[in-house]
Parts: structure tokens; sequence; C-alpha cells
């Protein structure tokens, strides 16, 4: 299964390895589409694939450290 998600971090969590944490951690495997980061802002959109059940869990372990999930419709680059 796959969604695309369009995160933005907070500015204490631009420079930490979330995506890998929670990539290594729920078995989700992310496809940057699109980033900006600055010292003091930081956006991406991801599509990440896995199990349903593992998607959950990597969303909500973002949501829980604070990072803005938004779900994404259509293609990104288009």
């Amino acid at each position: 299964m796959k969604r695309q998600v369009k995160l933005t971090f907070p500015q204490h969590l631009i420079k930490e390895p979330v995506i890998f944490t929670m990539a290594k951690k729920y078995n989700v495997m992310p496809n940057i589409r699109r980033a900006r980061v600055t010292e003091t802002v930081g956006e991406m959109v991801l599509e990440l694939e896995g199990t349903e059940k593992n998607l959950d869990k990597g969303i909500k372990s973002l949501k829980d450290q604070g990072i803005d999930v938004e779900l994404v419709q259509g293609d990104v680059i288009e």
C-alpha cells in the first residue's frame, strides 16, 4: 500500500533523522517527492509504502513527535 503525505517539521526536528527512524522502526519505505529545508523551515512530501498497519503506526509516530502530517491526493510531480 502507498500513501503520499506532506510533512511540516517544527524547527527543533529539522536536523533529526525522524524519517529514517520511522522507516526502520515500522518497516516503511519512504520516497522523497519534494522537499524544502532551511534553518527554520522543514517541509517534505513523501510517498510511503508498507502495510496499512505499519503506515498507520509510522504516521502516528511522526504526529506524536510534533510533525504536522497531511495526506496528499494525486501525484505531486505532474
